[in-house]
């Protein structure tokens, strides 16, 4: 098993630019297949969930060219429709949540699709009730193989209607969405997510010949179009990346700047960094996050203790509720950190402690951070990254450590940050890949 050994209590200086957005690769490099032109992507991110998509779409028959760093074209003209049906495509498609996208282009351009059980993080229960209900409001069928544990969807044909989706799923959203772009008629997708990343999905679209109304709103408009054509896209800056480097250098002492971060697309993120005390300098799309030897949490108007909780955009960001509560263990105050979404995402919090943090975990969704302010650094330690964002969090709370710390199991941190190690270290960072 890969680890990182990391020496930490060490600043960090110099400037760091964000990667593509891994949320949003998922989504668009899967709307290569409504169409049988090439689809040019730049900005695209090189870590393992975006490869091993690119790595499933290429065993389906896209062809696969890459060009520059972070540019890749796709092009679907040669699909293998039978391919869903074999061990190969349930093996891989297991192992990753995106897969799902795949389904509502597929029945878009060839009518049938394949979807196994989610893969992914252990972070806890994530349907697909959504996905499949949407689908059905569009006149696809489906049943459950409960041997292969895969949901079989068909239709004769795609037809638009009135879907008022359950929950705004960002990729309930963008699987529906895929779908309908062909479907005949008009589809008005109610209660839609409306995150960055499906407004960029939305702009692919529109650039491909797509007819979409109300992109940025919880309301989208599709009136299906025949057929559809290449286009070029780039991805935004991951704003989670943002994040964590916002969090990292708060938490380090360190003088850092965020580059390239499309700044007009982080919502509010900045807003929540400076609730927890942490000076934010934005000029264009550069953020300058300067030394602090202390950061002051704020309270609430009335003086009540403040509570910081994920919610659908342009609600806080879950994954990064991860990086606020570590970054709290070092703040000036007391913070409630509120996990709604997933019941096991605030599990980590137990290495926290052991590095001698002060936490309070109330139950699976709520965590209380009494802060150190400093006084007392944490302490290195042996630990597991459980999932992606908690494993990227550990990274920074060992980044501040004093002492050696090691974290195991770092697969699951490069399935989502690319090269982290690298790019810290030219920070200053002593982070070995043992």
């Amino acid at each position: 098993m890969n680890a990182f050994e990391i020496r930490g209590n060490r600043p960090l200086q110099g400037s760091i630019s964000p990667q593509g957005a891994k949320n949003e690769a998922l989504q668009v490099l899967c709307a290569a297949l409504l169409t049988n032109e090439p689809v040019h992507y730049s900005n695209v991110p090189d870590i393992v969930d975006v490869n091993l998509l690119i790595e499933l779409l290429s065993d389906m028959g896209v062809k696969v060219t890459r060009g520059k760093k972070g540019e890749i074209t796709l092009q679907a003209d040669e699909i293998d429709v039978d391919y869903f049906s074999g061990q190969t495509f349930k093996r891989k498609s297991g192992k990753l949540r995106g897969a799902v996208m795949v389904a509502g282009p597929m029945l878009a351009r060839f009518r049938k699709a394949q979807i196994p059980q989610p893969g992914g993080d252990k972070i806890g229960r994530r349907r697909l009730d959504t996905h499949i209900r949407g689908f059905e409001r569009l006149g696809v069928r489906f049943s459950y193989d409960e041997e292969q544990y895969l949901f079989h969807l068909s239709a004769e044909q795609l037809r638009g209607g009135y879907i008022l989706m359950d929950e705004p799923s960002v990729t309930g959203t963008a699987n529906i969405l895929m779908a309908a772009v062909l479907a005949e008629g008009e589809t008005t997708l109610y209660n839609a997510a409306c995150e960055p990343y499906v407004q960029q999905l939305c702009r692919l679209l529109h650039a491909m010949g797509a007819c979409i109304s109300g992109i940025g709103s919880n309301c989208l408009q599709v009136k299906g179009v025949a057929v559809l054509h290449g286009a070029r896209h780039r991805l935004l800056a991951d704003m989670i990346e943002v994040g964590s480097f916002i969090g990292l250098a708060a938490m380090t002492g360190s003088d850092i700047t965020v580059r390239n971060a499309d700044v007009a697309h982080l919502g509010i993120i900045p807003e929540t960094f400076r609730k927890l005390g942490i000076q934010l300098e934005i000029s264009g799309d550069d953020i300058h996050i300067p030394k602090q030897d202390s950061y002051q949490i704020q309270s609430f108007i009335d003086g009540s203790v403040l509570t910081i909780y994920d919610h659908p955009w342009p609600g806080f960001t879950p994954d990064l509720l991860s990086i606020v509560l570590v970054v709290a263990t070092q703040a000036r105050g007391t913070v409630l950190v509120h996990q709604k979404m997933f019941e096991s995402r605030l599990f980590f919090v137990d290495k926290l402690i052991d590095m001698g943090a002060q936490i309070v975990l109330c139950d699976p969704h709520r965590a209380v951070v009494i802060g150190l302010d400093h006084s007392h650094s944490l302490r290195g330690i042996n630990m597991v990254s459980p999932d992606i964002r908690a494993g990227q969090a550990l990274l920074i709370a060992a980044l501040s450590a004093r002492g050696k710390s090691t974290i195991q199991n770092i697969g699951q941190i490069d399935r989502g940050y690319e090269r982290i190690d690298e790019r810290l270290n030219a920070l200053g960072a002593d982070i070995r890949r043992a």
